[in-house]
């Protein structure tokens, strides 16, 4: 039974949750995440809707021009 690839498989999940993790703690300490205009809070009694659009498009432009540097062949 090969349980080498199992064993890289599992490697590999644990290092990409340490760095979401890591990234999770480093976002925490940054004060305007999560607060752009066009972030929508809506705030009822007993009820809050959290809808962070723009910061959601900067994240994903972020994200996409990293892997487009880390992956260009």
């Amino acid at each position: 039974m090969a349980t080498e690839p199992l064993g890289r498989m599992l490697i590999y999940i644990g290092v990409v949750t340490v760095l979401i993790g890591g990234f999770f703690i480093l976002v925490a300490k940054v004060p305007w995440f999560g607060k752009l205009p066009g972030d929508f809070v809506w705030r009822r009694e007993g009820l809050t809707i959290y809808v962070p659009v723009v910061t959601m498009i900067v994240v994903s432009l972020v994200l996409t021009l990293l892997l487009n540097i880390i992956w260009r062949r």
